[in-house]
């Protein structure tokens, strides 16, 4: 026998197996295999190569003794993609039971370029970029967002969230990135609430966010290119993690800047923590059945497609090198800033490079402003109103607004079911309908400390943005509406007479409600009475 297929990966294997056209040697190697790792995979290529010499005859047969088990299988195309360790997977037409004559061969490849006019297959040739072999990563590094020369609430959240971090890894800071006109200023902001380093890159064609240079000057930061004066103050390659605000710009730049950066991104994400992981999967431990633990793991915390449930998102390397930049882009509102301390010691740097003209080829000349932005993140009280006004949306629309007036901090927001209802809502209330109040995955993210939901059912995309408030209580005639499984109050009712009775309750300083029903679906005589609210 020539080769020990305990030596090598399948595709490794299927290579040496191609110099090899003697049946006898390919059944030691197929017993080698039984007898060893027994991997399914590696069974049935050299079961194709038998094929191909005229051992066997027929398609390859379903091969049985799967032994695989996880942190136990091989990097194929099936497990890890087109793009395993770096190299370029062949693929294998497995339904495939004749191959062609040689001179059919021939022809069918010379067809196949004749027909090829380099668009037809354009991931053909493509490998996975291997950047930074062996690279060095430290920090974290915050990308403050900024408008009309000033730093967003979420940039502010980030940076405290980032400090709370970074406190744990002494050895390690927090970098604040951005860019703008005349934005020497913000940095040193930046340093007040939470960074140890500011890099900002000035220019007057910077004042509004732009796809391609703001996307060419991170990468480059990220890099640490440039002159000494704006990089001497680190040794390392590239961030080990990035945070970036899950605003529309922030979402647009994090996707471009991680990809150039040759990482992954978690987007929207309403938590994160760092510990170690353990991890047996081979492609990255880089061995079958070994264990491995990553230090510094940033876990990025999300909902999930559902909208009810969370994921916890990793962003690990394949071997061969130490850490990407795991980035995640944040939701507004999901942390608290820490105070800013305006005499706090902290490095402002300012970064240069030649930007090209062709980077602004999109010229804004021209912009008007709204007379009215609804901002809904901020405010302690957070009133919804969802389908449930459809009896009479102008009353409905009235007796939200009364409810946030009864509150000191509160504002109104709505569920996008009443953005493309088709209700007619009179004058004086009609402006409140529009999509600037819409709360969801497609409209404004918040975390109030109480959150009001009247006649909102709970659809998922509706729970991804206000899931993060403290306290959620949900008004509803119907008791299995989704939004009952993540409310901590449930008052059963029509929010027609409910939300008169909450109104007058605030206002005269009476909040407290008997509970009865537990929650548990045992109502406990509530039944019994008609009228009241549980």
């Amino acid at each position: 026998m020539t080769i020990d297929p305990d030596e090598h990966t399948v595709d490794e294997l299927e290579e040496e197996l191609e110099t090899i056209d003697d049946e006898d040697t390919l059944q030691s190697v197929m017993e080698a295999e039984q007898a060893g790792r027994d991997r399914k995979t590696a069974r049935e290529a050299i079961h194709r190569r038998l094929e191909a010499v005229g051992a066997v005859e027929g398609e390859s047969e379903e091969l049985e003794g799967d032994t695989e088990t996880e942190g136990e299988y091989e990097e194929t195309k099936e497990t890890v993609g087109e793009q395993a360790e770096g190299e370029e997977v062949e693929e294998v037409d497995a339904d495939s039971k004749d191959e062609p004559a040689n001179g059919e061969e021939d022809e069918q490849k010379a067809e196949s370029e004749e027909e090829d006019d380099g668009l037809s297959h354009p991931t053909r040739d493509k490998r996975h970029v291997r950047a930074l072999e062996d690279g060095h990563y430290e920090d974290m590094w915050v990308f403050c967002e900024t408008q009309g020369g000033e730093l967003l609430d979420i940039s502010k959240e980030m940076l405290g969230k980032a400090r709370r971090l970074m406190d744990d890894f002494a050895e390690e800071n927090v970098v604040a990135f951005l860019m703008g006109d005349d934005c020497e200023g913000l940095a040193e902001e930046c340093i007040a609430y939470g960074a140890d380093v500011a890099v900002y890159h000035d220019d007057e064609r910077l004042e509004r966010f732009l796809h391609k240079p703001y996307t060419e000057i991170s990468a480059h930061m990220a890099r640490g290119e440039g002159p000494v004066e704006s990089t001497d103050w680190r040794n390392y390659d590239e961030p080990r993690y990035a945070l970036f605000p899950a605003t529309n710009n922030g979402r647009d730049l994090s996707a471009k800047v991680q990809a150039e950066l040759d990482s992954g991104l978690a987007s929207d994400c309403s938590d994160l923590f760092i510990e170690a992981n353990e991890v047996s999967n081979p492609v990255k431990t880089g061995e079958p059945g070994v264990k491995k633990t990553f230090e510094k793991v940033l876990h990025m915390k999300r909902p999930d497609f559902s909208g009810f449930e969370y994921s916890t998102i990793l962003c690990l390397d394949n071997p061969g090198r130490e850490f990407h930049p795991q980035g995640a882009s944040v939701i507004p509102g999901s942390f608290d800033p820490i105070e800013p301390d305006y005499e706090r010691d902290g490095l402002v740097v300012e970064h240069e490079m030649d930007l090209e003209d062709d980077w602004f080829c999109v010229e804004i000349t021209e912009s008007d402003q709204l007379e009215a932005g609804i901002d809904l993140t901020g405010h302690e009280v957070i009133v919804c109103l969802g389908r449930g006004i459809a009896d009479d949306p102008t009353e409905g629309m009235e007796l939200g607004l009364d409810l946030v007036d009864a509150f000191e901090d509160a504002e109104l927001g709505i569920t996008r079911g009443i953005v493309t209802s088709s209700y007619q809502f009179e004058g004086h209330v009609e402006e409140y309908s529009k999509e600037e109040r819409q709360i969801g995955e497609t409209g404004q993210v918040v975390a109030p400390d109480l959150y009001v939901a009247a006649g909102v059912s709970g659809a998922v995309q509706h729970k991804v943005g206000m899931d993060e408030s403290d306290t959620i209580v949900a008004i509803n005639t119907d008791t299995d509406a989704r939004i009952r499984d993540f409310s901590d109050y449930f008052l059963e009712g029509d929010l027609f007479e409910v939300l008169p009775q909450l109104s007058e309750a605030i206002e005269a300083g009476e909040t407290e409600l008997e509970a009865i029903a537990d929650g548990s679906g045992a109502d406990a005589d509530a039944n019994e009475s008609d009228g009241e609210t549980r």
